[in-house]
């Protein structure tokens, strides 16, 4: 699927530079194995299952960060069209609105148009996997007691990226014959999240419809 992706989508429209395993370390190996997965045409159900012997918070932060760089190159390639005039207010349709709240600059859950709250969003994820004592990358040192719910919380925020994408920008990924390659990374992204129950039910409602025409 990243060879298609990146076949489909200009790189110069990535909406944030991808963070990248520095090669050598186990993470690296295990995206690798997660990557070569993908490719061979395995049931994703299957892809997503944790190897045996491996680390649960490996595999998971493995796969945080790879979602962190799918999402973003695919709203990188709809960000030119996400305008303030066009997306006033980061939302799903009508009937679902996202408010940023980062208990810093924004502590009350705020409105804001769409683009913004994507920088946002993107701003925050990237400062958390940057993060050592959150995603540490040296052997012999733990993740941290939190991890797991750290994880929850980018998960659940990336889903409604997904959920805008889908709803207000779908015709431009239909029209540049891409939502194979959306299907498929959504897919992806709902079989991990399911298999380890990162995400409230309740939160995927907004997709709920699609995601049960191409998941189930």
């Amino acid at each position: 699927m990243a060879l298609c992706l990146g076949q489909v989508f200009s790189k110069d429209k990535t909406f944030r530079p991808r963070k990248r395993f520095e090669p050598g370390t186990q993470r690296f190996e295990l995206y690798k194995k997660a990557q070569a997965s993908l490719k061979s045409g395995l049931d994703l159900r299957k892809v997503v299952q944790l190897p045996e012997g491996e680390s649960i918070n490996d595999w998971i932060a493995v796969h945080v960060v790879d979602f962190f760089n799918r999402i973003n190159l695919i709203y990188g390639t709809v960000s030119e069209f996400c305008t303030e005039r066009s997306c006033p207010v980061m939302s799903g349709g009508q009937r679902y609105e996202y408010r940023w709240q980062d208990g810093h600059l924004y502590k009350k859950p705020t409105k804001l148009p769409a683009l913004q709250y994507m920088n946002l969003l993107m701003d925050w994820i990237e400062t958390l996997i940057n993060n050592e004592n959150i995603f540490p990358t040296r052997i012999g040192v733990p993740f941290p007691k939190n991890f797991q719910q750290v994880c929850k919380k980018i998960l659940s925020r990336l889903f409604r990226v997904f959920v805008h994408v889908y709803i207000h920008h779908f015709d431009r990924i239909c029209s540049m014959g891409a939502e194979a390659h959306i299907n498929t990374c959504y897919k992806h992204y709902y079989y991990f999240i399911t298999e380890f129950s990162l995400i409230e039910h309740s939160e995927l409602e907004p997709l709920k419809e699609m995601t049960e025409k191409i998941c189930t």
